[in-house]
């Protein structure tokens, strides 16, 4: 599912994904999303997530973020 930048808004499907885990792309790190960040010009919006890996924390895009598998 591709969800247009444009129709993202911070609402309850965006809180829902806080504790969630899931790979950057297929074989990529796991990252937990640990919170709900800016909005963005483009209307995306940025989503703070931690590699569970190295504990790194970082601002995600939620359009790339719901591109990602979810962790099994």
């Amino acid at each position: 599912m591709v969800t247009s930048p444009a129709v993202i808004k911070p609402d309850l499907h965006t809180a829902a994904l806080v504790g969630t885990s899931r790979h950057f792309g297929l074989v990529g790190r796991v990252y937990e999303i640990v919170g709900v960040g800016e909005k963005l010009p483009n209307g995306d919006l940025l989503m703070h997530v931690r590699v569970l890996e190295s504990g790194e924390e970082l601002d995600y895009r939620l359009a790339d973020i719901l591109d990602d598998p979810k962790e099994r």
